[in-house]
C-alpha cells in the first residue's frame, strides 16, 4: 500500500510540476497588484489571483496551439474555460483543506527524496544539486519556501487521492456479464431468397395504385434542399473551331510520340536460365524426347512460370538469342541460347506484329488535342477580362454575348452529378454560394471557366406526382418484388418450422459459433442481431433493402475459452476498476468542496480578466 501511494505521489507531483512550469513560463507580461489577493476562498485555503491567471493563460495557450488561432479572454469566457479553470483550482484547494483537516503531510526526509528525484535539480551525475535547485526556482520566480510548501500540499493531496482510489475493484459480476455478452456465440442455418427465383407476371400499375403508393411512401419522393443556379461557362470545346493548328506542330507532336505510334514486332517469351551449358543442353534433350515438360523443368528449379516470364520483348531485348527466338513458332522451346544470365531455354508463347502508324492516321486526333490545349490557354487569358466585366456590373446573361460563352440553369443539390455538376470545381462553389454573393470567375478541372449566381433556394418538398412517374413506377415494381420475396421467405420459414424438406433449389448455409460482431456480406444487416434474440429451434424472416433471409437457430454456445477472450475479460475488468475508482474520487472531491463551502470574489475575477493578455 505504501509503495503504491509513493508511486502515485511521484506521478502526481510530476504532473503538477509540469503544469506549474508551463503556466509560469512567459507569464511576466501580466502583473496583478493591489489589495485583492485571491479569487476564491475554500475553507481556510485561498485560490490566489496569480494562480488563477497562470492556469487561465496555460489553458489559453493550449487552445491556441490546438486551433492555430489567437484566443482572447472574451472568447475563453464564451467557451466557459474560465469556469473550468476556476472549478479545477477550487477542487485542488478543497483537497488541500481536507488534507489539512486530516493532518496529512510528508516529513522533511520524504520531501527531500521527492525533490532530489526531479531531474532539473540534479547534476550531470544524477545527484541532487543545491545550485541547480536554486537556479531552477529562480527561473520560474519561486523561492524554496514557497516551492516546498506547494510540494507538501501536492504530496498530501496525492495521499488522499491514493486512499480513495487505490485498491478499488468493481464486482466481477459486471465484468463477467459484459464478457458473456461480447463473447456469446450462436450456430445457425440460413438462406437468402434469390430475387431471380421469384416469378412475377408483368403488371402495369393503374394511376390509382400509383397515387396510393405515392401517398403512402412520400418520403421516397421528397426532393432535397435545392439551389436554383444560373451559370455562364466557357469551355475549350467551344473555341476549338477558332484555333488554327499548323503542320509543323502536328509533326512535332507525332514525332514526340514515336514510341506509341511506331511499335516493332514483339514476342511473348519465357526464359529458363541454367548454371552451365551442359545442364541447359540436357534439359533441352529431355524436352525433345518428351521425357519432361517445360513446366516440370521450371518447377524442378524451385521457380514458377511467373518468375521466368519476360513479357513482350523486341529483338533488341534478347541480344544474340533474338534471331532464333523470333524465328521459332509459337509454343516451341528453343535453346540453349546465350543470355546475360547464362545459357537459357526460351519458350515462345505469342507473336505480336509490328504496328506502324502514319501521321495521316492520327491527324484529326492530334489536331483536336493541340487545339483543345491552346483553347485552354486562350480561356486563361480571357478570364481576367471576364472577371472585370462581372466586377463592373455585367450580368451572366450579358456574358452570353461573349464568343463561345454558354448560359445555363441547374437545380443543384448535393446529389447532383449531371452536366456541369459532374465537376468537383462546380460542386465546391455551388455548395458554398449564397444569395448575397456576386458571380466570380472560377475554373473546372478540364480548363473551362464559369461563373454562377444563386437565384433561389428551395426547401425539401415532395416531387410532383406527374414529374415522379419514372421513379414512382420503378419503386412500385421494386416494392412488389420485395413483397413477393417476403411471401416466399414466409413459405420457407413455415417449412422449416414444420420440419418438412426444402425444395432442391433451396440450400441452407450453416454457421458455427459466430459472435455478435460477425459479418456476413450477403445477409441482411439485422440478421446477427435477430439471431441473438432467438431460442434454439426458432425460425425467423429478416429483411432489409439489400436482402431477405430465413434463419434458424440451432445452438447457443458459451464464451470460447481462448487466450484472446481471457485477455479481453482482464482488460475489461481493469477498465471497470479504473472507472469505479475515478467515479469515487470525483464524488469525494464534490463532497469535500461542498463541506469546504467555496466563496468566490467576482470583483477579483473581473480584475484578472481586465488585465489578461
Amino acid at each position: 500500500m505504501a509503495a503504491g501511494m509513493k508511486k502515485l505521489s511521484k506521478t502526481f507531483v510530476w504532473i503538477l510540476m509540469g503544469m506549474l512550469i508551463v503556466g509560469l513560463a512567459g507569464f511576466g507580461a501580466v502583473n496583478f497588484t493591489g489589495s485583492v489577493g485571491s479569487v476564491a476562498v475554500v475553507g481556510e485555503q485561498e485560490v490566489s489571483v496569480d494562480d488563477y491567471a497562470r492556469e487561465l493563460q496555460r489553458e489559453q495557450r493550449a487552445l491556441e496551439a490546438q486551433t492555430g488561432q489567437r484566443m482572447p479572454i472574451a472568447q475563453l469566457t464564451t467557451l466557459g474555460l474560465d469556469r473550468v479553470v476556476l472549478g479545477r483550482l477550487i477542487a485542488i484547494a478543497a483537497l488541500d483543506q481536507e488534507s489539512s483537516d486530516l493532518g496529512l503531510s510528508i516529513g522533511d526526509e520524504n520531501l527531500f527524496e521527492e525533490i532530489s528525484r526531479i531531474e532539473a535539480f540534479q547534476d550531470p551525475a544524477g545527484n541532487f544539486s543545491r545550485e541547480n535547485y536554486q537556479f531552477a526556482l529562480e527561473n520560474i520566480g519561486l523561492n524554496e519556501r514557497a516551492f516546498e510548501a506547494d510540494l507538501r500540499r501536492e504530496s498530501a493531496r496525492t495521499l488522499v487521492q491514493g486512499a480513495v482510489m487505490v485498491g478499488t475493484e468493481m464486482p466481477d459480476t459486471l465484468r463477467d456479464t459484459l464478457t458473456n455478452y461480447i463473447g456469446a456465440r450462436r450456430s445457425f442455418d440460413w438462406l437468402v431468397i434469390d430475387p431471380a427465383s421469384i416469378a412475377l407476371a408483368a403488371v402495369e400499375p393503374s394511376e390509382e395504385e400509383l397515387r396510393a403508393f405515392y401517398d403512402a411512401n412520400i418520403d421516397q419522393f421528397t426532393l432535397p434542399r435545392t439551389k436554383v443556379i444560373t451559370y455562364a461557362a466557357l469551355r475549350p470545346d467551344a473555341l476549338v473551331d477558332e484555333i488554327e493548328v499548323d503542320e509543323a506542330a502536328l509533326q512535332q507532336l507525332f514525332n514526340d510520340r514515336s514510341d506509341e505510334y511506331q511499335v516493332p514486332e514483339r514476342r511473348l517469351v519465357e526464359r529458363l536460365v541454367f548454371a552451365d551449358q551442359d545442364a541447359a543442353a540436357s534439359a533441352k534433350a529431355q524436352l525433345d524426347i518428351n521425357g519432361t515438360t517445360f513446366e516440370a523443368l521450371v518447377e524442378n528449379r524451385g521457380l514458377t512460370l511467373q518468375d521466368i516470364d519476360m513479357g513482350d520483348v523486341t529483338m533488341g531485348d534478347l541480344g544474340t538469342a533474338a534471331q532464333d527466338v523470333f524465328s521459332a513458332e509459337v509454343g516451341t522451346v528453343v535453346g540453349p541460347l546465350d543470355s546475360d544470365l547464362g545459357p537459357a531455354l526460351y519458350r515462345v508463347n505469342g507473336r505480336l506484329e509490328a504496328r506502324v502508324t502514319q501521321l495521316d492516321d492520327v491527324r484529326d486526333e492530334l489536331r483536336a488535342e493541340l487545339a483543345t490545349d491552346r483553347a485552354r490557354r486562350l480561356i486563361e487569358t480571357r478570364a481576367e477580362d471576364i472577371n472585370d466585366m462581372l466586377a463592373g456590373g455585367a450580368t451572366l446573361e450579358e456574358l452570353e454575348q461573349e464568343p463561345g460563352m454558354e448560359l445555363g440553369q441547374i437545380d443543384w443539390h448535393t446529389g447532383s452529378s449531371d452536366g456541369i455538376a459532374a465537376y468537383d470545381g462546380f460542386r465546391s462553389v455551388a455548395s458554398a454560394v449564397t444569395i448575397e454573393d456576386f458571380p466570380e470567375v472560377e475554373f473546372l478541372e478540364d480548363g473551362s471557366l464559369f461563373a454562377l449566381r444563386l437565384d433561389e433556394e428551395l426547401e425539401p418538398r415532395p416531387e410532383p406526382f406527374e414529374d415522379a412517374q419514372d421513379k414512382l413506377r420503378a419503386a412500385w415494381q421494386d416494392n412488389r418484388l420485395q413483397e413477393a420475396m417476403k411471401a416466399e421467405a414466409d413459405r420457407v420459414a413455415a417449412l422449416l418450422r414444420s420440419g418438412d424438406d426444402l425444395p432442391e433449389d433451396l440450400i441452407l448455409t450453416s454457421e458455427e459459433g459466430l459472435t455478435r460482431t460477425a459479418f456476413i456480406e450477403a445477409a441482411p444487416q439485422e440478421m446477427m442481431i435477430r439471431v441473438f434474440d432467438m431460442a434454439p429451434g426458432d425460425v425467423a424472416v429478416v429483411s432489409d433493402p439489400r436482402a431477405t433471409a430465413v434463419v434458424r437457430l440451432t445452438e447457443e454456445l458459451p464464451v470460447a475459452e481462448t487466450p484472446e477472450m481471457a485477455a479481453l475479460s482482464e482488460a475489461m475488468g481493469t477498465q471497470l476498476d479504473q472507472a469505479l475508482a475515478q467515479a469515487l474520487f470525483e464524488a469525494f472531491v464534490q463532497d469535500v468542496q461542498t463541506r469546504a463551502a467555496p466563496r468566490i470574489d467576482p470583483q477579483a475575477l473581473s480584475a484578472v480578466h481586465a488585465n489578461f493578455q
